[in-house]
Formats: structure tokens, sequence, C-alpha cells
């Protein structure tokens, strides 16, 4: 049996009620996204609570709200987060994003999300981890209006997406009118093909595009020294 939770420097994160573990890709996300002048953050997707957790760790002035529609997951997510230093910072709710955009009138400067993916690919027995991994209750195009619905005028849209995505994404854009502001490939090894894309949105136009690319690991459980400078604030053993 896998270990039911993950220790972090600050806080630690159990996964054993969750349909999706504490993976590399929400830790990338966590660390990489642009916090640094938002306040108000909203997490779509928040599975664990771990990068809402992150958020708060980086900007000691961020307040997170993080929503789900797993029932399990939120009741983790308040557990992870009621145990940890940043509990009065952060506030989960069990609701959809489309839902939650309807039902609220607030706006925000930073929308993280881990959303689901693999829309085309063979779903898993699993419903709940059917829901979380795979685009069939919050698809990319809903992740996009609906964050255009609660976003401030200059606010953010951080996403980490399947490399494979990043036509659709482009196409996305340019119909919910989207600029995109800054964009990290993401490379597991030296010699592979890249699998993750990070990208941060935004609703006013740009003019560039800031432009870069991450190796993970060199070979097997030996990390990059960009890897270990992105996550080193995070991860207790590298």
């Amino acid at each position: 049996m896998s270990n039911p939770y993950f220790r972090f420097k600050q806080f630690t994160v159990f996964h054993d009620k969750c349909a999706m573990k504490v993976g590399t890709d929400g830790v990338l996300l966590g660390a990489w996204a642009s916090v640094e002048n938002a306040t108000e953050v909203l997490d779509v997707g928040t599975g664990t609570g771990l990068i809402a957790l992150m958020v708060v760790q980086r900007n000691p002035q961020a307040r997170v709200v993080a929503i789900d529609i797993d029932e399990r997951a939120v009741e983790q997510a308040k557990e992870n987060i009621g145990n940890s230093p940043f509990s009065d910072r952060i506030g989960i709710e069990l609701l959809a994003f489309q839902q939650f955009v309807q039902g609220s009138s607030k706006r925000f400067d930073l929308i993280v999300s881990n959303p689901p993916y693999f829309t085309d690919s063979l779903l898993p027995p699993d419903k709940r981890r059917s829901r979380a991994r795979h685009s069939v209750s919050l698809t990319l195009d809903d992740l996009l209006v609906s964050a255009r619905g609660c976003l401030t005028n200059h606010g953010t849209l951080s996403l980490i997406l399947p490399y494979d995505k990043r036509e659709e994404l482009d196409a996305l854009c340019e119909k919910y009118l989207f600029y995109m502001k800054r964009k990290t490939i993401v490379y597991p090894l030296p010699d592979s093909e890249p699998k993750r894309l990070l990208v941060e949105l935004t609703m006013c136009p740009t003019g560039h595009i800031e432009t870069s690319s991450l190796i993970i690991e060199n070979s097997r459980h030996q990390y990059t020294k960009d890897f270990t400078g992105l996550v080193s604030s995070f991860y207790v053993h590298l």
C-alpha cells in the first residue's frame, strides 16, 4: 500500500481519501505560478488542498478559496488545511466551478488549476478517479469561460496541462480573448518528448510571452538544478 501522506517542509498532505494523489503536476504548478501580487486566489479542483497550501506558503498576504466537486476530496482538504499553519487563510467549498461563478460576485487576482484531462483516453473503472482525471465535469473550454467570469481585469489564470493540449488551448484563448503571458515546457528527462505545459494567461494583451523549459530529471531520481531550485521550499528530500 502506498504512503497515505506526503510530508512537505511546512505542512503534511494526506491523500488516502482522494481519487487523485499528490503528484509532480500539482507541485510544479504550486511552485511555478506567479503569486507575488495575488491576494485573492481561487484554486479550482483543489483535491488534497496541496496547491492552495503552496500558494499561501509562498505569499503571506494571499487568501485562497479552494473548490472541488468531490465530497471526500473536500473532506480531506479541510483536514490537511486545518492541520497546517495556514488554516486561517484558506476556505474550502464543495462546488463545481461553473456553479461557483454563477453564485458569486467575487473577483480573483489569480486562479490556479491542475484540471481534469485525458478526454479521449479510456476511462478508468473507478468513477471518482475518472471524474478527477478526465474532462467529464470540467472541460478546458468550461475552465476558460468560467475563469473570465471571476478574474479581476489584470488577473491571471495559471494551469498545468498535457503538452498535447497546446493547440486546443491556443484556440480557446483566441475564442475567449485570453493572452499568453508566460509558459514553461516541461520535459521528464533531457532526451524525452515534452509532457506538460505550464501556462499563465491574462485578459490583457501582453505583446511578449515569457517562454522557458524545465527538465525534471537528468536520470532516474537524479533531479536537475532547475527543478530542485523551483521546489526546494517544499520538498523535504530531493
